[in-house]
């Protein structure tokens, strides 16, 4: 399986440490929150990735390059300054991945767990994505989606995570541009193509630089695995 982490986001929330380092590159524990992911991804046995960027993007190329120093092979996907948001940004790149589903990881979460469980799953039937949904944090009460039996339904409930697999197929429909992802995803909903899971980990959207500090903290006192 291949793997998009999804690095292209303004980060405004996280201004103005955003103001010259994209927010991917940001530490926590020593090193960017962009290589937790890459490290964890390549524990799992997916090595072959594709990160999208755009606000001082980069910075990001410049400093994974090829990926190679850390054991991965990494296709890059510009979209310029601005971006062209989730469903944009996988429909420009779909080229990198062939006809096989593929996982995509939000590059500004922290999920401790063992990313094995994304690389093994298998996407069944008529199925055009599968999600897996969080507990609910503080910043975020009501939740997203909800979960009956393995179909997720658009009535809030849990939080999606930003880690879900897709069938390629599905995207090709959109016209390349700016597109949001969460539209599409209602829109296969109402038509029960969207299977789900609820997942029990320390799940974290590093949204502000209140949630980065906090985060970083914890991996220095050594509270979670990194």
């Amino acid at each position: 399986m291949k793997a998009m982490i999804l690095a292209a986001g303004r980060g405004e929330r996280m201004r103005p440490l955003t103001d010259h380092q994209p927010k991917p590159l940001l530490s926590v524990g020593g090193k960017p929150l962009i290589q937790h992911h890459i490290e964890k991804l390549k524990a799992a046995g997916i090595t072959d990735l594709v990160i999208n960027h755009a606000w001082l993007g980069y910075k990001l190329v410049e400093y994974l390059g090829n990926g190679s120093a850390l054991g991965v092979t990494i296709h890059w996907s510009a979209e310029g300054e601005s971006g062209l948001e989730t469903a944009g940004g996988i429909r420009q790149a779909l080229a990198l991945f062939g006809d096989e589903p593929f996982l995509v990881i939000n590059g500004d979460i922290w999920l401790d767990t063992d990313y094995e469980l994304f690389s093994s799953y298998t996407l069944s039937g008529q199925d055009h994505a599968h999600l897996w949904l969080v507990d609910n944090p503080p910043h975020h009460p009501e939740g997203d989606f909800s979960l009956q039996g393995d179909r997720v339904e658009d009535i809030p409930g849990l939080t999606f995570s930003g880690v879900g697999v897709y069938r390629p197929a599905v995207f090709f429909s959109l016209q390349p541009g700016v597109h949001k992802l969460a539209p599409l995803l209602r829109q296969w909903m109402s038509e029960q193509r969207v299977a789900g899971s609820y997942l029990k980990a320390d799940w974290r959207d590093i949204g502000t630089p209140q949630r980065l500090y906090e985060l970083d903290q914890a991996l220095q006192r050594g509270q979670h695995a990194g």
